[in-house]
């Protein structure tokens, strides 16, 4: 009998600076294909909690411990990862401070969510769209069932 395939699980997290007029958020320029901007994150170990997995994400990604403070959409789209079949749980964070890139972020970005770098990776330009509505009046993402 064979291991069944299954998506590999993955965390993207919002960050919000807080100490900062408007919020920005922080966004990664990634060292490593598919190269182009992304919000920090990465894949799950073995063992390890989402949640865990998104503390430590950032820590290694842009040297800043956040605060959680929700849950905020799991994108599984087969399609959202061209190296394979991941999904994605995404946190809504807080931290303060400033972010310096480290491990696979080549630079940092620090910015209005009107204002994005481009390109944005994988679907993470649909993510945003779906937070800014989520902050701006308070709309969470629709879900569509196929």
């Amino acid at each position: 009998m064979t291991d069944p395939r299954n998506p590999a699980p993955t965390v993207d997290i919002i960050v919000e600076l807080v100490d900062r007029r408007d919020r920005p958020i922080v966004l990664v320029e990634r060292r490593f294909p598919p190269h182009g901007w992304a919000l920090p994150g990465g894949f799950v170990d073995y063992g390890e909690a989402v949640e865990t997995a998104a503390r430590r994400e950032s820590r290694e990604e842009i040297c800043l411990d956040v605060d959680l403070i929700e849950q905020f959409q799991v994108y599984s789209d087969p399609q959202r990862d061209a190296r394979k079949h991941t999904l994605s749980v995404v946190f809504l964070a807080a931290a303060t401070g400033t972010p310096r890139a480290a491990d696979d972020a080549k630079a940092i970005a620090i910015c209005p969510v009107w204002e994005l770098p481009r390109p944005l990776c994988f679907d993470h330009a649909r993510i945003l769209h779906d937070y800014r509505r989520y902050r701006d009046y308070g709309i969470r993402p629709h879900l569509s069932f196929p």
